[in-house]
């Protein structure tokens, strides 16, 4: 079931059988650099993990598929935090259309979801300042870098931690 479309590219539940695709993603070396995923997870775990992600439900954390082309390429997540606000991210899985505009399509997508069916009025997103893709891509949804906290792994390499924010206005 879709629960919000655009061009090209809707939000949907996850499934089970969905498996079979998200495996493939964790094969990509690079993919789960990029995304701090365990490399070489062995299926059980991975299949347990997935069961979780399909299966849990949460008030505060929504996982939702991004869907292109009627294909699942990757995912979006939102945290709900106090005062109208969550965190946004976002995960595209197939890295044959990574740098093609996906990933903007798919964060206003989630974004109009947010605002719509939880009322949120503020989001925030973390990046690392190596990752320029995702750089882009928030500039492009016009959030703004607010801060520079915090060190983590990014593809291999510490990277600093960039902070964005983006207030919806009426």
């Amino acid at each position: 079931m879709k629960i919000h479309t655009g061009p090209a590219v809707s939000l949907r539940r996850l499934a089970m059988e969905d498996f079979e695709t998200v495996t493939e993603w964790s094969r990509d070396e690079l993919f789960c650099l990029a995304n701090g995923w365990e490399i070489n997870r062995q299926p059980e775990e991975m299949l347990s993990w997935w069961t979780r992600c399909v299966e849990g439900i949460s008030e505060d954390f929504i996982r939702l598929g991004l869907e292109y082309e009627d294909q699942l390429i990757g995912y979006a997540d939102l945290v709900i935090g106090k005062e109208e606000s969550a965190e946004l991210g976002i995960a595209i899985g197939n890295r044959m259309i990574w740098g093609k505009g996906i990933g903007v399509l798919a964060s206003q997508l989630m974004m109009e979801y947010a605002v719509k069916e939880r009322g949120v009025r503020s989001f925030h997103a973390e990046t690392h300042e190596s990752n320029q893709r995702a750089r882009r891509m928030l500039e492009k949804l016009n959030f703004q870098e607010v801060s520079r906290n915090g060190m983590d792994e990014y593809k291999g390499e510490v990277s600093r931690l960039l902070q964005f924010s983006l207030d919806i206005i009426d």
